[in-house]
């Protein structure tokens, strides 16, 4: 796995929207805050587009701009505005040659689940499962994490213990990001390879029959059968039938993985809301799920 060179005071960050569009002014404090942590801030313009649609440009403006930032050696990292959809519609195109040569850190989540998966799965490139633009709000400790990523600091987290939790201590590369993204990868170029690795998983205004469905997906196809271990994040916004499924997003998760005896963890910091601590995807990391504590150790 290639890991990308860490960033360094005066580096330039590139903040483009690949996907949906964003207001300029959302990206505001992030600007700031990147600045204030010493680095000078490249903004593309999908950032607050004229764009009259659900996405932040065309699929070949968004295409543009996302590939001459991975091609300009002087951009170091490239921090996604906002996920939303559209990376899929775009990534068959994109051309990774210059970026192979001079990898840079790919920073977002949610639809950029789509970049990390290829980047994993065909490039062997780490990237930053993390906080993109409208986090940088509520400078948190969530935040704060993606700049101690950025630096090349090993990060040790820690979330509290749940029922449902299977004790263990596993090792392995770290993938995973969006449920929906990564069941819609399954059998493209993209698609990723779950073996001995630890994976997790998050989502965002799903149904409960609908994760209930993907999880299957992921059985069947597959990708939960020989993992090293399972972290799930937060569901957030869930929403059920009028005549409803019957069982929590978490109790789905539960009934589907009760085979496999590697270690899974519930409730971990990674979610659409401000939980959300920076993770880097194609990292080595050591989970351990003990009777009183729960901790994800960067090796």
């Amino acid at each position: 796995m290639i890991i990308p060179p860490y960033l360094k005071k005066g580096d330039t960050i590139g903040i483009a929207c690949p996907a949906g569009y964003m207001e300029a002014a959302k990206a505001q404090a992030c600007i700031e805050t990147l600045q204030q942590w010493g680095f000078q801030v490249m903004v593309g313009k999908t950032l607050g587009s004229n764009s009259d649609n659900y996405f932040s440009g065309t699929d070949e403006e968004r295409l543009d701009e996302l590939q001459a930032m991975l091609d300009d050696e002087s951009i170091k990292a490239i921090l996604c505005g906002r996920g939303g959809y559209g990376v899929s519609r775009i990534i068959d195109k994109i051309d990774f040659k210059k970026f192979k040569r001079n990898p840079k850190w790919i920073i977002g989540f949610s639809d950029i689940t789509v970049l990390h998966a290829h980047l994993n799965s065909k490039l062997k490139v780490a990237s930053l499962h993390g906080p993109m633009a409208g986090a940088f709000n509520d400078k948190n400790e969530f935040v704060l994490s993606l700049q101690k990523a950025l630096a090349g600091k090993k990060t040790n987290y820690h979330c509290a213990v749940h029922s449902f939790d299977r004790q263990g201590n596993a090792t392995g590369e770290l993938v995973g990001g969006n449920l929906a993204l990564l069941v819609h990868l399954i059998g493209t170029a993209s698609d990723v390879n779950t073996k001995n690795k630890l994976l997790f998983i998050e989502d965002i205004g799903e149904y409960t029959y609908n994760v209930d469905r993907m999880f299957h997906q992921l059985k069947r196809s597959g990708k939960l059968q020989n993992l090293a271990g399972l972290i799930i994040g937060g569901f957030t916004d869930m929403k059920d039938t009028v005549r409803p499924f019957g069982k929590t997003v978490y109790e789905v998760i539960n009934d589907i993985v009760q085979e496999y005896t590697y270690p899974i963890c519930f409730g971990f910091p990674v979610s659409h809301e401000k939980e959300n601590y920076a993770l880097k995807v194609g990292g080595k990391y050591e989970l351990k799920v003990a009777k009183t504590k729960v901790s994800l150790k960067e090796l």
